[in-house]
């Protein structure tokens, strides 16, 4: 308990719920708006969104972070609780930030060895532009759904489609926007997903009846966004097509391919489906593709350095960028190291500053519990439930957070209302899994952009699984359709 009896705190899945009575809802807001109105102004009308230079998003999370602490101040929250907040959101995302420096090794080293090259050459000769976009989506909802995470898929497979789909000239917002429609579709569906298990712990119901009901919602998403990106790439104009002869030949020679250069991705897929821990699979990926640079690529590591050691290095830690003859592949074969995911990792631990402080002076529950008592309806409850996941996906910068927060909050509501928990851990998932890709400072947005190397504002619109989402199941709620009653029947 804390030291003031107006602040009590309750755990869920070890994440701290603040409430506080000192504060009302327009003083939680104050924060949020003021960073949403800082953000806001930095794109709209700041040149290359460099206000306060490269850091400016990380810079705008602090300044919010700061408002609220003031805010909590005045509302007499004790400085050790949010503190207190903030540390254990920064514990939180250690796992997290060590997987973003592995995925940054990763593709350096995956680079030198060929292995990124070798999956370019080999996908350009099966992908067309007339199927490479629903093509991704289905490759990556594939991978996804075997190994439980929309974060690895995309540090696999994604790389790989973005560097294939860049060669045969598809916007790489629509290739990042399929892949992430795809992962995001894998990581809902998937026994095996975090937050898949940890929406139904929320609502009340287990996880194969949570799964089941969620199809119900999910795949006429899924649909729908295969048919959209089945459009899409009938109809873009691409300059692949008269160009991959040249590509092919930059590629095979400047680089030694051969098919047991794919022995590496497998040996990651295969640690990860035998729920070897994602630390210990990219690790062991990014030393298999060390040894195998050595063994395939001798005349690469020489270029790059005096010593072959040397290059590694800096394919791991550092940049790393290969010359070939042709111009397009110049930007593609080029890696940042764990340097390059510096920038993301910033924005993770300023954001978890943010969410942290919101949380620990009660902030996110209040704005939770006033968007409740507007519910007055059905409908109005599923809307509410939407509109909390997406809120603390903004405020909080964390997915986890928005699944915990509206669960704990709405549970009791949903049985008033004769709903069974389904509902609530459907809704969660439908609006708070899928839309923290949507939000740049979001970890989950901070991760994919990094890691994919396009920006949010690149893919959002082609992310039509993630938005769509929310959209569907406030449609199947608006219309009452397929909505199960706690005595199990479906309204």
């Amino acid at each position: 308990m804390s030291d003031d009896n107006n602040i009590s705190e309750f755990k869920a899945n070890n994440q701290n719920i603040i409430e506080n009575k000192e504060l009302s809802f327009f003083e939680a807001m104050i924060p949020v708006v003021i960073l949403i109105g800082l953000l806001a102004f930095n794109i709209l009308f700041v040149e290359d969104q460099e206000w306060f230079g490269t850091y400016t998003n990380q810079i705008i999370l602090l300044l919010g972070g700061l408002v609220a602490a003031i805010v909590g101040f005045f509302n007499k929250v004790p400085f050790r609780r949010i503190l207190t907040e903030i540390w254990e959101n920064l514990k939180s995302v250690f796992v997290p930030i060590m997987i973003l420096l592995l995925v940054g090794a990763l593709a350096g080293t995956w680079l030198v060895s060929g292995v990124i090259p070798a999956m370019v050459y080999y996908g350009l000769q099966v992908l067309s532009p007339d199927i490479f976009l629903p093509a991704s989506v289905i490759i990556a909802a594939i991978i996804s759904i075997a190994t439980g995470s929309s974060w690895t898929t995309s540090a696999t497979v994604g790389i790989a489609l973005i560097g294939i789909g860049t060669a045969l000239g598809v916007h790489p917002g629509m290739i990042a926007g399929a892949v992430i429609s795809g992962a995001y579709f894998g990581d809902k569906m998937s026994p095996l997903s975090d937050t898949t298990n940890l929406a139904p712990a929320m609502a009340g119901t287990d996880l194969f009846t949570h799964i089941r009901y969620m199809t119900l919602t999910t795949v006429p998403t899924i649909i729908v966004t295969l048919i959209v990106f089945a459009i899409l790439s009938a109809t873009i104009e691409t300059s692949g097509n008269a160009d991959i002869s040249d590509l092919l030949s930059s590629i095979d020679h400047t680089f030694n391919i051969s098919p047991w250069l794919f022995l590496v991705p497998s040996a990651v897929i295969a640690l990860i489906l035998m729920k070897t821990k994602p630390l210990i699979a990219l690790g062991a990926g990014v030393v298999l593709a060390a040894i195998f640079a050595f063994i395939f690529q001798p005349e690469i590591l020489t270029t790059l350095s005096e010593s072959k050691i040397g290059a590694l290095t800096n394919a791991i830690f550092t940049d790393t960028a290969i010359v070939t003859e042709n111009i397009k592949l110049n930007d593609l074969f080029a890696a940042g190291g764990m340097k390059g995911m510096l920038w993301t990792i910033y924005l993770i631990i300023c954001a978890m500053i943010f969410g942290g402080v919101m949380d620990g002076i009660g902030a996110l529950s209040k704005i939770t519990k006033a968007l409740l008592s507007i519910a007055t309806s059905i409908f109005g409850l599923f809307a509410a439930t939407v509109a909390s996941c997406l809120g603390l996906n903004i405020a909080a910068s964390d997915q986890y957070l928005a699944i915990v927060i509206p669960g704990k909050m709405f549970k009791k509501a949903y049985e008033d209302r004769g709903l069974a928990p389904e509902n609530l851990s459907r809704t969660l998932e439908d609006s708070g899994t899928v839309t923290s890709v949507l939000i740049p400072w979001n970890t989950c947005g901070a991760y994919q952009s990094g890691v994919l190397g396009v920006g949010v504002g690149e893919y959002f619109i082609y992310a039509i699984f993630n938005w769509l989402s929310p959209f569907t199941t406030l449609l199947f709620a608006a219309f009452r359709i397929k909505i199960r009653q706690i005595s199990g029947k479906l309204a």
